[in-house]
């Protein structure tokens, strides 16, 4: 096969039918374009990861013996290709048809584009909000998925938290702290500088840190509505919605105290005491334990 030129990293875990909607969305999207792509399945036990077959000979399958959480198994996808451009989209997210030439276009637009990400939707075609700002210690009121930014979406914080674009697609591109790591389109040489996804994270938060030590390089992180996909959030986890919830206040507590509050030992341990205590919470709206 001629030398790709954009490597696809897909990170599975018991994504059911999702994958095979992923890849073929690429194949699609893709077509006439040299690429591969490797899916890395952290031990499903469904048979989701048969859906490779069909992709053959530009995807193939690495098969872990274990869950080794997503940033872990991204690097491994990023060590098994080759390809200048590589393309980190989850199993349940799907490319509409003309994301990847808008994304391509965006980060080719200049050598300090080094991360580039679509406009994401829910499959009910609402808007994810996958552009965000940095994290800090209003993001746990004022996240995404908070009530408080539903009910307040256009005070500073909420704005500042979660990126809206004015137009859909016809809004222009521009530069953001962080992008979802559903789906992003990076070069591979500005992810060797970084060493890759840091592996202490073992789901969600990941793509934060990697979007701000990208930036700590001098780099941008650019969101471009002109492209699309759409996710269908938590697909992966729903057979253990519990240790998503943990892992995912695991992550955010190891973010604060690298990014946030690395030199304010008092900081950590109310950030760790808060989190743990909305992790409780959690589990048990998620349990139905009054």
């Amino acid at each position: 096969m001629t030398t790709p030129d954009v490597s696809v990293v897909i990170v599975n875990y018991n994504a059911g039918l999702e994958l095979a909607s992923a890849l073929q969305s690429i194949a699609e999207d893709l077509a006439g374009r040299e690429w591969e792509a490797v899916v890395v399945d952290n031990a499903s036990s469904d048979d989701s990861s048969g859906a490779v077959d069909g992709f053959g000979p530009r995807a193939r399958l690495v098969r872990n013996e274990q869950n080794v959480g997503f940033a872990r198994g991204v690097n491994q996808g990023l060590t098994a290709t080759s390809a200048p451009l590589v393309l980190i989209l989850n199993p349940d997210c799907r490319l509409v048809a003309g994301a990847f030439g808008a994304l391509l276009y965006e980060l080719e637009a200049s050598t300090s584009h080094a991360i580039v990400g679509p406009r994401i939707l829910n499959p009910d075609g609402s808007v994810q909000g996958s552009a965000r700002g940095d994290p800090d210690m209003l993001t746990g009121l004022f996240g995404r998925t908070t009530l408080v930014r539903r009910l307040l979406p256009n005070l500073a914080a909420s704005r500042r938290n979660v990126v809206v674009d004015a137009a859909g697609n016809g809004s222009a591109s521009l530069t953001v702290d962080w992008l979802s790591g559903a789906c992003m389109l990076a070069r591979r040489d500005v992810l060797l500088q970084v060493q890759g996804f840091d592996e202490r994270y073992f789901l969600y938060w990941e793509d934060a840190d990697l979007c701000r030590r990208v930036r700590a390089r001098g780099y941008q992180v650019r969101y471009v509505p002109s492209a699309t996909a759409v996710h269908r959030v938590g697909h992966s986890s729903r057979g253990g919605r519990a240790a998503a919830v943990r892992a995912f206040h695991e992550s955010a507590y190891l973010y604060y105290a690298i990014h946030v509050a690395p030199n304010a030992p008092p900081k950590r341990v109310l950030a760790r005491l808060l989190l743990a205590l909305r992790c409780r919470v959690k589990l048990r709206a998620r349990s139905g334990i009054s």
